[in-house]
């Protein structure tokens, strides 16, 4: 399952506090993976920051909960857009990754 959080990019410091807590507990965030990037970044809303996700839900149901006050799920269309530009961007890290690879391979 996938999630799209956004927040304010004032509150970003606040995010990553949550998101960093307790890294080896084993329902934490840095254990399940997250990828927190700007708004610019992903040609989405300059003054938003954006938070993918990808866990069981209900991880995602805790993840919920802990970020309520600092972030929100973003609405369908901007998760969508959001999913898709970091999965391609998953995808070329990967090729380019391989391609290493079959150099010395």
């Amino acid at each position: 399952m996938y999630r799209v959080y956004e927040c304010d990019s004032a509150k970003k410091k606040e995010v990553e506090k949550i998101l960093e807590t307790d890294p080896y507990a084993a329902d934490s965030f840095a254990r399940i993976g997250y990828k927190m990037k700007d708004g610019v970044v992903l040609d989405e809303d300059k003054t938003k920051a954006y938070i993918y996700i990808s866990a069981p839900e209900d991880f995602i149901k805790k993840a919920d909960v802990k970020l309520k006050d600092v972030a929100k799920p973003a609405s369908s269309a901007v998760e969508k857009r959001v999913i898709e530009k970091i999965q391609k961007e998953e995808e070329s890290v990967a090729e380019g990754v391989a391609s290493i690879g079959n150099m010395f391979g």
